[in-house]
């Protein structure tokens, strides 16, 4: 329940998702080589060029994934879901390349969307969700 002396909120979007990585070299070739994703930004911040931020995309899209190194935790344990028109090809296009934690075939549920999961080498969890058709 929202409170009506409450302004309105600005925001608009999730524009970045995050992950905990261990090695954003390894995380970014995950991400690019394996799942044809684009790298959106690396860069290094701080005041000495310390740190370093790091993003990654499907083509096209709007959000994007930040790969961070742990903060006072282990990498992993997070999630997110990115989308399809064809969950069946995309299972089997990266069946085909291997080398990815993939759960069994894709599968459905009552009022759930046809989908898979599967995880990143640090075991962050990628469901594959099957887009509603345009209208």
């Amino acid at each position: 329940m929202t409170d009506s002396t409450q302004a309105p909120t600005t925001l608009t979007n999730i524009g970045v998702a995050m992950f905990a990585v261990a090695d954003q070299d390894a995380a970014i070739a995950f991400y690019t080589e394996k799942l044809g994703f684009e790298l959106r930004a690396d860069v290094t911040f701080g005041e000495n060029g310390e740190m370093r931020w790091v993003e990654v995309a499907p083509p096209g899209s709007t959000a994007r994934l930040a790969l961070n190194p742990p903060m006072g935790r282990p990498p992993g344990g997070s999630g997110i879901g990115v989308e399809t028109a064809d969950v069946h090809a995309e299972y089997a296009r990266l069946k085909a390349i291997g080398g990815i934690d993939l759960d069994s075939e894709p599968m459905t549920s009552p009022g759930a969307p046809l989908l898979f999961m599967m995880r990143d080498p640090d075991g962050n969890h990628i469901a594959v969700v099957e887009a509603p058709p345009a209208e």
